[in-house]
């Protein structure tokens, strides 16, 4: 028998989905105006680093700072400017349900200053691209139509297959 689960069994560790994302900002006022202001994000949280309390910690969530909502910045001013690259995090995506409510943020988003893409469709979700003030990317998408939208049906139930 092999150390990986078969499909009728359940692993025993499961990962449930992203807890949330920590980003280095430049200046936390910056980032509230753009997460909260902006975004409408609700500041959940003002603390400090737990490993550095020099660095003040800000957390941004959905009205009770839910796990898999929450994006958290620390604030560090004097550090470099971050690099793109092996070991790096390209962008993060946040989600929306329609491709109307897509549009709507990036009407919204432009009439604010912000630049971001036209909406691109990506075959599984249409999203558009922005950056916030310290440069990090971040795509906005449609929950659906979902990535087994191009699989192949298996034959006789119906089911994805892949």
């Amino acid at each position: 028998m092999s150390a990986e689960a078969t499909p009728s069994e359940p692993r025993r560790l499961q990962l449930r989905g992203i807890h949330h994302i920590t980003l280095i900002c430049t200046s936390l006022d910056r980032s509230v105006a753009f997460y909260r202001d902006v975004l409408g994000m609700r500041l959940v949280k003002q603390t400090v680093n737990a490993d550095d309390r020099s660095a003040r910690h800000f957390y941004f969530g959905d009205g009770t700072g839910a796990p898999g909502t929450v994006i958290t910045c620390m604030e560090y001013p004097q550090m470099e400017q971050g690099a793109v690259g092996r070991g790096s995090t390209h962008h993060f995506a946040l989600v929306v349900e329609t491709s109307e409510e897509l549009e709507g943020w990036r009407s919204y988003l432009q009439s604010r200053g912000i630049g971001c893409t036209e909406p691109l469709d990506r075959t599984y979700f249409r999203s558009i691209y922005l950056r916030d003030p310290d440069g990090h990317i971040i795509e906005i998408a449609t929950r659906g139509p979902g990535f087994t939208v191009d699989e192949p049906l298996d034959q006789l139930g119906g089911r994805f297959i892949g």
